[in-house]
């Protein structure tokens, strides 16, 4: 992975919010879906720019997909993700994201915490 891949990636702030969350374990796409409260649409794009760009890795579970942190880590991924955590203490959104996780259930896959939200078969 090069370091242009990694800066390309970080450059856009669904996407480090992505990454943010992630950074805490996997998630199903309607997870982050509703913690970002973002449409589908707009966080498979993201989630599909950082698996092609191996940031992420996706595992199927039935009908779901659950994101994590790729294992597949070099040196330049690991400084950055290193600093995101530095930006999660000090962006509102990044710590607002990480409070709505603490309330998210993600004990079971894709079962969003809200009535208004679907499970994703992405």
């Amino acid at each position: 992975m090069r370091a242009v891949t990694v800066y390309k990636c970080f450059c856009d702030v669904t996407r480090l919010r992505i990454l943010n969350l992630l950074g805490n374990g996997p998630l199903c796409v309607c997870h982050l879906q509703e913690i970002l409260q973002e449409p589908q649409v707009k966080v498979s794009k993201h989630l599909s720019y950082l698996k092609l760009n191996e940031l992420v890795e996706c595992k199927r579970r039935a009908n779901w997909s659950i994101y994590s942190i790729s294992q597949k880590r070099n040196a330049i991924l690991t400084q950055n993700l290193k600093c995101l955590q530095d930006l999660a203490n000090e962006e509102p959104v990044f710590r607002a994201d990480l409070r709505q996780l603490k309330k998210t259930d993600t004990s079971a896959a894709c079962q969003p915490t809200t009535k208004s939200k679907t499970c994703c078969s992405q």
